[in-house]
């Protein structure tokens, strides 16, 4: 399971074209705007993970981002002043995360204001970490790959402080969810696709020993933000960084239905804040 899952993910990373691209477009180092079509393939972009990281409590800076991918949301959150540890299954994905932190990283090394980044290659149902050793744990995307949430869920209370927060901008089941289509960004077919629905997901999340503080379906902005992008990719000019640099081809279909997943109620989006 978890070797496939990180083939679907590294299958057409253009991991050195990416970084060559990066080095001759920014010499300066890319601006997290600048990086966001590479790094921010949720739905919603760099908007979406600035509202998940103002779901965070400022005074409790350590982070662990669970699905970290190619580092969008870890950057935010580090130009806030948290200090994220990414966790991915796509041992690829995390090298590369690395080295565009590396590329992208403008703030002077003694920045007192600066989070810090480190990438983590392991398995979210076995998190390799001491217990109780972050403020927040954070899924953006990700929790959708996992077949066993109850024991990831389980996992994330463990190495969570007392009081500690967990934060979601999840995809889920939607009313329609037998019109569900693939492939998707996150699955080539239903093997890779572990949807919960919006009530199970709560369910899991209490189970697990955590209290909801936030729920909402933001479905509609993130239609509305999909339907835009689609636009763009449809455009005719060339682009600097698009998802086809992670995805290659695939990701015309995958696209397409995605905005048609969203359109005919097959998926929602949703945005959950728990503690411990």
């Amino acid at each position: 399971m978890p070797t496939s899952l990180a083939h679907h993910y590294h299958q057409a990373l253009r991991d050195q074209d990416i970084l060559n691209q990066l080095s001759s477009h920014y010499p300066d180092g890319p601006t997290l705007h600048q990086l966001a079509p590479l790094d921010q393939l949720h739905i919603g972009g760099i908007a979406a993970s600035k509202r998940l990281l103002d779901l965070l409590d400022q005074s409790a800076p350590m982070a662990l981002d669970i699905g970290a991918g190619l580092g969008g949301l870890m950057r935010q959150g580090a130009a806030l002043g948290f200090h994220l540890t990414g966790l991915d299954i796509t041992h690829r994905f995390n090298v590369l995360n690395q080295a565009i932190s590396e590329l992208a990283m403008t703030q002077p090394p003694n920045d007192s204001s600066a989070g810090t980044l480190r990438c983590v290659t392991g398995d979210a149902c076995a998190l390799p970490f001491s217990d109780a050793s972050f403020d927040a744990v954070l899924f953006q995307h990700s929790l959708m790959n996992m077949p066993d949430p109850a024991r990831v869920l389980a996992e994330c209370r463990r190495v969570l402080r007392p009081g500690g927060q967990l934060v979601m901008h999840e995809v889920v089941s939607g009313p329609h969810c037998e019109a569900l289509r693939f492939p998707v960004p996150w699955a080539e077919g239903p093997t890779h696709s572990h949807l919960l629905t919006l009530a199970a997901l709560t369910q899991r999340l209490q189970t697990a020993g955590f209290d909801i503080r936030h729920c909402e379906d933001w479905s509609d902005t993130a239609l509305e933000w999909r339907q835009r992008q689609r636009q763009k990719e449809q455009a005719a000019h060339a682009t600097v960084l698009s998802p086809q640099w992670v995805f290659g081809e695939r990701f015309v279909q995958m696209g397409k239905n995605l905005l048609e997943n969203l359109a005919n109620g097959a998926i929602n989006v949703v945005e959950i804040s728990a503690r411990c």
